[in-house]
């Protein structure tokens, strides 16, 4: 057991070690986080779940098993057993297995960066469209705004999964399976699944113990640490220069692997001055994907200034970790001002541009536009259509493979 308890300790501290140093958090977790041993008993809870009714651990009591699942609404590794949960769920309630789904985290807990992996973010308020997306049948409850149930069970990460027998004596806990991806053929070990079989047979947990795969716990206490890297991000000096046609056609070709947005815009242009704070959030929001926002200005050249003090007050300047690919592509700078003419810039950006401004398009690697929008976008729409070219799951594959293709959105 002290083998166990000692091993639970290391992985606390090697899922916290990226927030070390948020005040009020010890390797990444708060400092009064529980650890539970095998044949303790489940802590109680009472908490607000999508059906907006408050549910306690009492509920889930007088089933075969119970399963305590922490999971989040914006994790990509959680993501990946939606599909798994719920099949899981339709097969072994009807074995007496009771299922309780509890959301850890805290908007607060979260960089803008970390969200982009799906449409929804931790509130409890996106907790009911995320299930209901996912047609989940069990209870989702929400532990965000005090976060006392993650801390009385250990939350170390989500999905972090805690197996109780009829007792409700833990019996096992750590991963729901050993697979990180969407495809159900990835996964090997169904580790949650042999721990319920075992209890239900009435034998001995084969493994009782794994690491749990996914994202950190969000603790309130990381709001610090992420408004520092938001201020950041705002500081980051913005540089632009002109670009005539066959410059915008060699960025067109997108040799990356990434995803280019090419938003072309003018500071005398009403609708992009407007539209702007919404494509920046867009660009934070991939800002850990491999995804750049590249902007055309269509201001006259000698206002280069002005173009660069309008997007240094937007906070547009370029990610360090865009800067160092740009670097490799022998170019200085995402942020241009268009030379040419307007025939020019359809030449050269999108032959299907049907000429007002603000134009965005989306640009796979290899060169093909996967989504076009003329006129203020939705940034909620665009980034649903962004993502379901690039995938709301981690994939074992390359990124122009990892999902269908679609046709790009007109308008």
């Amino acid at each position: 057991m002290k083998r166990l308890l000692s091993l639970l300790a290391v992985l606390a501290a090697v899922v916290g070690v990226r927030a070390a140093d948020a005040p009020g958090l010890v390797n990444g977790h708060p400092a009064d986080i529980k650890t539970l041993a095998i044949g303790d008993t489940a802590p109680e809870f009472e908490l607000i779940g999508t059906d907006g009714k408050m549910h306690k651990l009492d509920a889930y009591k007088g089933g075969e098993a119970l399963v305590v699942l922490f999971t989040s609404n914006h994790c990509p590794t959680s993501h990946s057993i939606e599909r798994r949960l719920q099949r899981f769920w339709e097969a072994y309630q009807k074995k007496g297995v009771k299922l309780v789904a509890i959301n850890p985290n805290h908007p607060d807990g979260l960089s803008k960066d970390e969200l982009g992996y799906g449409e929804f973010g931790d509130s409890y308020e996106e907790m009911k469209p995320y299930a209901l997306k996912n047609k989940w049948t069990f209870d989702y409850l929400y532990d965000g705004d005090k976060q006392l149930t993650a801390r009385a069970y250990g939350c170390l990460a989500t999905p972090h999964v805690f197996i109780f027998d009829k007792n409700l004596k833990l019996r096992y806990q750590g991963r729901f399976d050993d697979s990180r991806f969407y495809d159900d053929s990835t996964v090997k070990s169904p580790d949650a699944q042999n721990a319920v079989d075992a209890i239900l047979a009435g034998k001995p947990v084969p493994v009782e113990l794994t690491r749990p795969m996914g994202c950190s716990t969000k603790w309130r206490e990381k709001k610090p640490l992420h408004d520092a890297k938001h201020a950041e991000w705002a500081a980051i000096t913005v540089k632009a220069e002109t670009i005539d046609a066959k410059g915008l056609a060699a960025l067109r070709k997108n040799p990356t692997n990434k995803y280019r947005m090419v938003n072309v815009w003018a500071t005398w242009c009403g609708p992009c001055v407007k539209e702007f704070p919404d494509i920046v959030e867009l660009t934070r929001k991939f800002g850990m994907r491999d995804f750049e926002l590249i902007t055309l200005s269509m201001d006259e050249p000698k206002d280069l200034p002005k173009v660069e003090a309008f997007l240094g007050k937007n906070s547009a300047g370029t990610a360090p970790k865009i800067q160092n690919g740009l670097k490799n592509e022998g170019r200085t700078t995402n942020h241009y001002v268009f030379t040419g003419s307007t025939d020019e810039l359809a030449a050269s950006l999108d032959k299907d541009m049907p000429g007002p401004i603000p134009h965005t398009v989306v640009i796979a690697p290899g060169g093909e536009i996967v989504y076009r929008h003329t006129g203020i976008i939705d940034r909620e729409q665009a980034a649903s259509a962004i993502l379901d070219r690039m995938n709301r799951f981690y994939s074992p594959g390359a990124a122009t493979a990892a999902a269908p293709k679609k046709a790009a959105k007109k308008k």
